[in-house]
């Protein structure tokens, strides 16, 4: 998928829930979540290890259902043997767009999320889509 597709997709976003994503200004997963909050998304931080804590702001989730507000994308940050179980929760929540990070790819994980229905994007970096 090329640039500007990709660009067509995240013009559909409103919310993401960034699953994986650390509370350490140093990894990706918190700059991409800065980045996409200054950018105008509203962005769920999602990592059963931070809850009860904040990231950015933002109230840390346990996981993906225990969001009470609608999320369209889902960003993934987390291991490829994870993204499975993770596609599945996105279907179950309802949202538009399972997107996973560089270096990640799962070919059980596209087939689950294009089956229901989602847009899948794996193996881009929202943040450098968004950026040029």
């Amino acid at each position: 998928m090329n640039k500007d597709n990709l660009k067509l997709i995240l013009d559909e976003v409103k919310s993401i829930a960034i699953v994986g994503v650390s509370s350490n200004p140093e990894r990706d997963s918190y700059k991409v979540m800065k980045f996409l909050q200054d950018y105008g998304f509203k962005v769920f931080p999602v990592n059963p290890k931070l809850v009860n804590s904040k990231i950015l702001d933002q109230e840390c989730y346990s996981s993906l259902d225990a969001i009470e507000e609608k999320v369209d994308m889902v960003d993934v940050f987390r291991a490829i043997e994870h993204i499975p179980s993770i596609a599945n929760e996105a279907i179950n929540i309802k949202a538009k767009i399972l997107w996973t990070q560089e270096g990640l790819y799962s070919e059980e994980a596209k087939y689950l999320g294009e089956s229901a229905g989602l847009k899948v994007v794996m193996d881009q970096c929202p943040k450098k889509i968004l950026k040029n």
